[in-house]
This record gives structure tokens, C-alpha cells and sequence, in this order.
């Protein structure tokens, strides 16, 4: 559902109220005190639709969920909250029409789930409207002027992508010797991750023997990269890429006959992999999950869990997409954003208020909590993610703790990417 109904409520709020208001920019003036606040735009840009569906088409759920819950308790400071779904359909030429889509339909913040919002990110910035959601599309998150964007999964981000311990000490320990690490070459995050991945397993003593950062996007077909692996000697593999891809290289690599002791997905802990075709190919393999699993339950998954059942119809044993879990935070943290703003938020109150929250961590969802008014352009003190194991019937969590690893000083990715 991309606009959901009760944009025809704001549209008449905003015809009954136009020489008060300007729709989510400014509240009502001070002489209509005793009038209903006027609603409040939030825009969420996502793939619905095209290659990235695979991974963030539900996950709206997240989003739609954590606005609904809010406007339960009385929205903001009385305002009601209007959530404005809109598909980017993971298409180059199709990201800016879809940013400006939300800025000309008088959203006052945007969420992004989107691997492509780098390409459109100056024209929230040069309207100055809040930007919250995932890090993992591009480097602006912690590029000046972009100060506007508050990743709600990492805080910032270090445009020169420093190596990171994380990865290459646990394949280490979990048997791998040479490495497979795989990135899309169109995303400057995917490519970068996968690069990181070898540096970091360099790092720990073991060997790269594959570094492929020019996957198409979305790609499914790695025949050629499957006979590569075999010929290199891969004993592990980790690809920074979306479902479809990882399952589809891990399956080539099968096929192939490459022996692997170690495999990383960052992506792919969601239900919907569990018994489904590939599910026998994926046993004993290792998923990264940055969001505490609902297997391991506390106050955050428990208010997630209970709105997701109320508001997506979820049942009691489901839980969350990745990018259900990112749309989540997303909307949580433009919420708090709205919430420091006072009784009439503006965009400019919002960008102000959340750059001087000092320790944010969606309510217990993420292993450590974020600092956005020291933070910028820097990357955490430490990378933290739980890891979850596929077993025959699901996933287990390896550890209740997640597992940590240190940026190396003096190490980039940028230029090498």
C-alpha cells in the first residue's frame, strides 16, 4: 500500500486549515490553540518493487507498525502521524523522483530503506528535512553537508570505511583460511564491505582468494564465480549483497563441489528462508543479525513484537525481516526526533534536537547505543551484531552476547572501491 488512507484525512485537514498550517512544516498558529494539531507527514522510501524487493518489499510492515503504535498513544504532542509509502523500485533514474515526491508531498522527515538513496540524498539536504533509517546505501551519512541524516542502525559512518576486527577474527575461528568476499559493484557500501571483509580476514592471518566487488546488482547467476572459488581454494565465504544473491552464489558454490567451513550471510535471517528451497543448502551457515533477535527477548522486541502482531498481523512465533527491523528503527528514531521538537515540530527543530541525543538505542533493539552529537563522520567505538546459526528447524542464536570487533587505525576501503 503505498499512500495509505488516511492521506485523504490530511488532505482535508489541510483544506480546512490552509491559511493556518503548511502540512508538516509548521503547526497551528497560536490564536487556534483550542484546534485539533494538524497531522504530520513521515515518508518512507523503500524498494517495493525491482531487485531490491527481495529484501525490503515487507518491509513497510515495520514502519506502517511503528506509526500506528505511536498514533495508539496519542501520536505526537497531538499530531497525528500520516505514514507516506513510497517505491523507489530499486531503479536508478526512479530514486530522485521519489525523494522529491516526498518533499513536494509535504513530508517533514523521510525514512530510507534504500540501497540507491546516495543518488538523491542532496535534495533533503538542501531542503533541510530530517533523514533517518539504514546506513548501508553510500558514505553520505557522515559526509558534510549532510548533517541532516541520522543512520538509525549505526549512528554515522566513516567515509573512508575503515577495516573493521568483526568479521576476520570470527571466520578465523570458525575454520576459514581462504577467503570468497563478494560485493555489488553498482552500491558503494556493498563494495566496500566485501573489500573490508578481506582486508579484515588479511588482518587475522588468513588468505584472500577471491575479491569480487562488479556483481551486477540483484544478480543471480554465478557459474563463472562458483568455477573461480573452486580454483582459488575458498574455505569460507562472506558476500555483501541482498538474499537472492547470497543464496544463489552459495548454491553455484555447492554445485561446484567448494568445501566451505565458513559462511557469513549479512543478510537473510528472516523466516521466509527457513524450509524454503535453499534452507537445506544454508545449514550450519552463520547469519548476521545487527537487531537483537526476538529469540532473546527484552523490553524492545516485546513492544515490537506486540505491535507487529496488532497492526501487520503477525503471529506469535514470527519475527522480522531485516529490513523490517531497519524500517522500525527508522520510523522510531523520526518519532523521537518529533517528540524533542515541542508541540509544534519543524524540520530544521528536528534535525537540531536529534543531533544532540547523546545515547539512542531503539529501545533496547541494538547491541550498544549511538551517539549522534559526537559521532559524525566517525563509526561506532566498536561494531556489534548477534549471530544467529541455521539449524534444521530455524535459527539459534550462537551467544546471548553479540559478537564485537574493533575498527584497525589507519585502514580505509574508500579508495580502493
Amino acid at each position: 500500500m503505498l499512500v495509505k488512507r488516511m492521506m485523504s484525512k490530511v488532505l482535508l485537514a489541510a483544506a480546512m486549515f490552509l491559511s493556518l498550517i503548511t502540512l508538516g512544516v509548521t503547526g497551528v498558529t497560536s490564536g487556534q490553540a483550542s484546534a485539533s494539531p494538524a497531522p504530520i507527514t513521515i515518508a518512507y522510501i523503500t524498494d517495493v518493487t525491482g531487485e531490491g524487493a527481495s529484501e525490503n518489499g515487507s518491509s513497510p510492515a515495520g514502519f506502517e507498525a511503528r506509526i500506528d503504535l505511536q498514533n495508539a498513544q496519542g501520536g505526537v504532542n497531538g499530531h497525528k502521524l500520516v505514514p507516506l509509502v513510497i517505491d523507489d523500485q530499486t531503479n536508478p533514474s526512479e530514486i530522485a523522483t521519489a525523494v522529491q515526491s516526498a518533499i513536494s508531498k509535504g513530508a517533514l522527515g523521510i525514512v530510507s530503506q534504500s540501497p540507491l538513496f546516495f543518488l538523491a540524498a542532496k535534495y533533503p539536504q538542501e531542503a533541510g528535512i530530517p533523514v533517518t533509517g539504514s546506513y548501508d546505501d553510500g558514505p553520505e551519512w557522515g559526509t558534510q553537508p549532510y548533517t541532516n541524516m541520522f543512520a538509525s542502525d549505526n549512528g554515522s559512518v566513516d567515509p573512508k570505511y575503515p577495516v573493521n576486527t568483526l568479521l576476520g577474527n570470527f571466520i578465523k575461528a570458525h575454520g576459514g583460511t581462504i577467503i570468497g568476499s563478494y560485493g555489488y559493484g553498482i552500491s558503494p557500501s556493498s563494495a566496500r564491505s566485501a573489500i573490508s571483509t578481506a582486508d579484515s580476514f588479511k588482518k587475522a592471518g588468513g588468505k584472500v582468494g577471491v575479491l569480487d566487488t562488479s556483481v551486477p546488482f540483484g544478480s543471480v547467476a554465478f557459474t563463472s564465480e562458483a568455477l573461480t572459488a573452486k580454483q582459488n581454494n575458498i574455505t569460507a565465504m562472506v558476500p555483501a549483497m541482498d538474499g537472492d544473491s547470497n543464496y544463489a552464489l552459495a548454491t553455484a558454490l555447492k554445485q561446484a563441489g567448494v568445501k566451505l567451513k565458513a559462511v557469513i550471510f549479512a543478510t537473510g535471517y528472516q523466516p521466509s528462508v527457513i524450509k524454503s528451497p535453499v534452507w537445506a543448502t544454508l545449514q550450519g551457515d552463520y547469519f548476521l543479525s545487527l537487531f537483537r533477535p526476538f529469540s532473546l527477548p527484552n523490553a524492545g522486541t516485546k513492544q515490537m513484537a506486540a505491535a507487529l502482531q496488532k497492526y501487520a498481523h503477525f503471529t506469535k512465533t514470527q519475527f522480522p525481516t531485516f529490513g523490517q527491523y531497519e524500517s522500525w528503527a527508522g520510523a522510531d528514531l523520526m518519532i523521537k526526533g518529533l517528540l524533542m521538537a515541542g508541540k509544534n515540530p519543524t524540520r530544521a527543530a528536528v534535525i537540531k534536537d536529534l543531533r544532540s541525543v547523546k545515547s539512542y538505542n531503539v529501545n533496547g533493539l541494538l547491541p550498544q547505543p549511538l551517539d549522534y552529537a559526537t559521532d559524525f563522520g566517525h563509526d561506532p567505538a566498536q561494531e556489534c551484531t548477534w549471530v544467529m546459526k541455521a539449524v534444521a528447524n530455524g535459527f539459534v542464536p550462537i551467544s546471548p552476547k553479540p559478537t564485537c570487533g574493533k575498527d584497525i587505525p589507519g585502514t580505509s576501503t574508500a579508495a580502493s572501491s
